[in-house]
């Protein structure tokens, strides 16, 4: 294996050209912004970022493309990127001011950096993003800390001020220390950078700081990657089985990476079938992983959900078991959104459900009677709510599902795992004290609500996920507002209850922002009828609404939204 010093600005170089190309095996780009930040700011400072990862060959392997369009080159394929891939296309990215491609969409990457930076090492510590998305957009009072920017936070731009990098907020590129890393790539002259700083002479003090940072930032372009090239001599499994034991190692990919990387050098091109059905599920406002249609395909070759076996089982197997995963995941989609009304795959506590749900289609052949379709339902309600596949072992709760359809095809049978798991099946006001939005039963009481008739207390419109225009999307927010509660001393836990949480769209959060509730909601009333409280559950008693009777109006909306809960599932399971 030949091991060379390759320069950033190089490998970008060839990225763009199309020197590089994408293994089949590889998945798709998915940084965020702030992973980007971090890694400039690593780059910046001269810290160790890893090492590159190629497979020089000219062996015909399925490729696929980059989240950046490259140059039609006639070395193209000739040098396959193994590991690096998020590294060089986020550089790629930033030093050519491009646009990336994520699922479907391109969306570009612009970060900021900070002329005006403290000396010595970062004062922040790095942080962790949740690959978990919320149901439904954050209320106003709980946006990222850039909106909250431009609202003049003085102490967060303090914070930010501290920073040597950060995404890009229209609120800091206006001030002159912040400037974009992609102009400062895309122009070797300081001059309108620096006038733009404020510097209308050398001898202004700041004129070599800056001057002095930029040269720096500019020198990441220089920065060494250590890369290692494998040889020509090797074969498409053989790199594939080195690709799986360094991430392995590495732990930079979940398991589903690795098995769809060992699946798909054995069943070529089997990558653009799984795409192809994930547009086909968005279609449907259902957003399907890639790893949960490799788990699928596992799940319906081996009628078991774990993806070790993945390397012992046939192709033969594997094409079959996609075949009935296509049809059985159709099933699930379907039933979850008609029957049980859960538009998209956020209204879900665990992705694992489909799997259960798409083996029932495929042991009864579509062929349901009416009490098994009410079994089903009232096991996907009760289990989704209660957080089935969120405690213990995933993968061995999911196992003893599938075995019960599969072995007895018994529906009824599915809810006997779940009363031993949680005891009781029903909500009680007390399950609600102190649970937040990534609770389980934080669906489960969007469900209930939105099944009641509430609406938008502005607009009028109906709760939904799959609105048109940003303005009607759906958020939850703070009935009593979170700022004025926080000032009353009460804990995190209780300001952030669903208990405290309704649905309304974005714009009408807007407009009502950190109002007092004694006021919006008399106006709410006035304009739209109580009716518009009660399909949300909020008291009607405008007394309960004070700030000061905070904990009075907890408990009596615990109370409320716990029956109305109980009392979507009976209905939605013909009890």
């Amino acid at each position: 294996m030949q091991q060379q010093n390759i320069p950033i600005g190089t490998l970008v170089d060839m990225y763009k050209r199309g020197e590089l190309r994408l293994p089949e095996i590889q998945r798709h780009y998915v940084w965020r912004g702030t992973r980007v930040r971090d890694l400039l700011d690593s780059l910046y400072r001269g810290y160790p970022s890893g090492s590159i990862l190629m497979w020089e060959t000219d062996e015909p392997v399925p490729t696929r493309d980059f989240a950046i369009a490259q140059e039609t080159n006639a070395f193209a394929g000739r040098k396959l990127l193994l590991d690096g891939q998020q590294r060089l296309t986020s550089l790629t990215a930033v030093l050519n001011g491009v646009p990336v491609s994520v699922k479907g969409r391109k969306r570009p990457i612009d970060i900021l950096f900070n002329l005006e930076h403290p000396e010595g090492p970062p004062v922040d510590v790095v942080e962790v993003d949740s690959d978990e998305e919320s149901m439904v957009t954050p209320d106003d009072e709980v946006t990222d800390e850039l909106e909250e920017v431009e609202d003049g936070d003085q102490g967060l731009q303090e914070k930010l001020s501290r920073r040597t990098f950060v995404v890009s907020a229209r609120n800091l590129l206006s001030q002159p220390q912040w400037v974009s890393v992609s102009d400062v790539f895309g122009n070797a002259n300081d001059a309108e950078i620096l006038e733009k700083a404020g510097i209308e002479s050398f001898r202004d003090p700041r004129f070599q700081k800056y001057s002095d940072r930029l040269k720096k930032l500019r020198a990441i372009k220089d920065y060494q990657y250590v890369v290692h090239v494998l040889e020509r001599t090797m074969n498409y499994e053989e790199v594939t089985e080195i690709f799986v034991r360094v991430n392995s190692l590495g732990a930079k990919l979940r398991s589903s990476d690795l098995a769809l990387a060992q699946i798909t050098s054995r069943w070529p091109n089997l990558l653009k079938q799984l795409e192809e059905f994930q547009e086909e599920c968005e279609k449907s406002w259902f957003t399907v992983e890639l790893g949960q249609l490799v788990r699928a395909i596992v799940v319906f070759a081996t009628h078991q959900c774990l993806f070790r076996t993945v390397a012992g089982t046939s192709v033969e197997k594997l094409k079959a078991g996609w075949e009935d995963a296509k049809e059985g995941l159709r099933f699930a989609i379907n039933f979850l959104r008609t029957n049980a009304g859960i538009e998209d795959e956020t209204l879900l506590s665990s992705p694992m459900f489909i799997h259960v749900l798409a083996v029932v289609s495929r042991v009864k052949d579509n062929k349901l009677t009416a009490e098994e379709r009410n079994a089903l339902l009232h096991w996907l309600l009760v289990a989704n709510a209660r957080g089935r596949y969120s405690r213990g072992s995933t993968e061995s709760l999911l196992n003893e599902d599938l075995a019960i359809v599969f072995r007895t095809g018994n529906l009824s049978a599915l809810m006997e795992p779940v009363k031993r798991q949680f005891g009781r099946l029903h909500v009680e006001a007390n399950d609600l004290a102190g649970r937040g939005v990534n609770s389980p039963l934080f669906s489960l009481a969007y469900l209930a609500l939105k099944a009641s008739g509430a609406k938008d207390w502005y607009s009028g419109l109906g709760l939904s996920l799959t609105h048109q225009g940003k303005l009607h999307f759906i958020q939850w927010h703070h009935v009593i507002p979170k700022s004025l509660v926080k000032e009353r001393g009460f804990e995190t836990g209780e300001v952030n209850e669903i208990a405290n949480m309704a649905f309304i769209t974005g714009q009408t959060n807007r407009r009502i922002s950190n109002k007092e509730a004694t006021g919006y909601l008399a106006d709410v009333v006035a304009k739209q009828g109580k009716e518009a409280l009660e399909s949300q559950c909020v008291p009607t008693d405008p007394e309960l609404w004070a700030t000061e009777r905070y904990r009075d109006f907890l408990t009596m909306r615990r109370e409320a939204l716990a029956e109305r809960m109980n009392a979507f599932i009976k209905e939605k399971a013909g009890q």
